[in-house]
């Protein structure tokens, strides 16, 4: 098995689980982190795709670098949401988030 079937195995494995994980949680902070698994999936797919189709350029990696920092960035600000949330409906379920209605 090469380098590029086994790291698309490895992608592919972690998508679908962050897909699964994303579908069947009903609670805020795991729904996340599988939303995070489905993001560490592509950058694998650009680093690998990068490796095989471009092995002298360095394109496919700075756009993972690049995604990788948006992805921080979009954690700390569903962790914010979520703390907030938590303070207000003492619950971070995701059935509960009606309650924020007026």
């Amino acid at each position: 098995m090469s380098y590029l079937e086994s790291g698309l195995i490895i992608s592919a494995v972690m998508f679908f689980a962050g897909v699964y994980g994303f579908l069947t949680r009903h609670n805020t902070l795991a729904m996340l982190i599988s939303i995070e698994l489905i993001l560490n999936a592509a950058d694998i797919n650009f680093a690998i795709f990068n490796r095989f189709l471009f092995p002298n350029e360095l394109e496919g990696y700075m756009f993972a670098l690049f995604s990788i920092a948006v992805s921080a960035a979009e954690t700390a600000v569903a962790i914010a949401i979520m703390i907030n949330i938590y303070r207000n409906i003492r619950n971070i379920q995701v059935e509960n988030l009606n309650d924020l209605k007026w």
